[in-house]
């Protein structure tokens, strides 16, 4: 017999209860007796029975499918970080018995844009909540989301005085706590390479440098470049590192940045591990790459997916149940080549 010939009677009889208990097993495992539901699941096990989903969705007005909108990328030069992303929150789902529903809806399009994308899936009734990832402060889509009153959980924190359902990476802790490293291995000048882009993850790197550069005893300074542009970055780079009070060690606010730093130092007559250490942060596959391989912080994205999934399926069930404020977890630096002890 195979999975898909299975049915609930099949369960019932194998596990001498009736239709109703094994119900009860998949729906409300609470009314059961622990022994009951012990030997109802081994039935279930040991058939591969799988429940009608449609005629479940009927019962309960649910379809089991969660939305995310898709960040815009290229795909001649996709983004690593979000792909791995969406393979975590697809395992994420999966593991509950949920789908994803991939959709385009750019906040650079507008407000009107967005609205539209979000209200045409609503109205259909074919999804039950929605994921959101790369949340600003003010984001359209929350605020669309929010006044319709429909679930959703955020990757990133929300603005106060919207739904705190979101999930994030304490990006402030895992800054300073990179830079203690670097003071603990003898560094005592320190240099960010910041961004130009105004996004809230950003600032909070930059507030845990600061907050963390001031232990330093020649303290910490800051060097960027309009639109991030890599030439004149490396150019200010360089000219650090060739003055009389060079940085030792150069903290880039993302593992990109990082190789601007290693052109920089390399330019300089440096080397990059030797002379002066650097470290970037979000992991992406090219810190292995790189030679030396590149000290990073590195997003728990599997953690981040499971949270999401958690809170948004909480939403949809028992919205009285969701947690008045968010989710904040710690990354983890990963030490490779680029920062040995000195």
């Amino acid at each position: 017999m195979t999975a898909r010939q299975v049915t609930i009677e099949d369960v019932a009889r194998a596990a001498g209860v009736s239709r109703q208990t094994v119900s009860n097993a998949l729906n409300a495992p609470d009314r059961l007796r622990a022994t009951t539901l012990a030997r109802v699941t081994a039935a279930i096990d040991e058939l591969g029975y799988q429940p009608d989903q449609s005629a479940r969705s009927l019962r309960t007005g649910t379809r089991k499918v969660i939305a995310y909108p898709a960040p815009a990328d290229n795909p001649a030069d996709p983004n690593p970080l979000m792909g791995g992303f969406l393979q975590a929150l697809v395992t994420a789902a999966d593991a509950v018995g949920h789908r994803v529903l991939l959709f385009r809806a750019d906040p650079r399009q507008g407000a009107g844009a967005v609205a539209k994308s979000f209200h045409g899936l609503i109205a259909a009734r074919q999804v039950d909540g929605f994921v959101l990832s790369d949340v600003v402060h003010d984001d359209p889509r929350v605020d669309v989301l929010a006044e319709a009153g429909f679930p959703f959980a955020a990757f990133g924190r929300t603005a106060p005085g919207r739904p705190q359902n979101w999930v994030d990476i304490d990006s402030t802790a895992a800054t300073a706590e990179l830079v203690r490293r670097l003071l603990d291995q003898g560094h005592r000048r320190i240099c960010y390479l910041n961004s130009a882009a105004s996004l809230p993850w950003l600032a909070d790197r930059r507030a845990g440098f600061l907050q963390a550069a001031a232990d330093a005893p020649d303290g910490g300074f800051e060097v960027g470049a309009p639109d991030d542009d890599p030439a004149a970055l490396a150019r200010a780079v360089q000219r650090l590192l060739t003055g009389p009070d060079r940085p030792t060690a150069v903290v880039c606010a993302s593992d990109w940045l990082a190789l601007t730093a290693y052109q920089a130092v390399r330019a300089a007559g440096l080397t990059v591990g030797g002379d002066v250490a650097v470290a970037g942060f979000n992991d992406i596959p090219l810190c292995t790459l790189l030679q030396p391989a590149l000290t990073s912080v590195r997003l728990p994205l599997a953690a981040i997916a499971r949270g999401l999934v958690d809170r948004l399926i909480t939403a949809v069930e028992d919205p009285a149940a969701v947690p008045a404020a968010g989710l904040l977890l710690p990354a983890e630096l990963v030490l490779r080549g680029s920062t040995p002890r000195r």
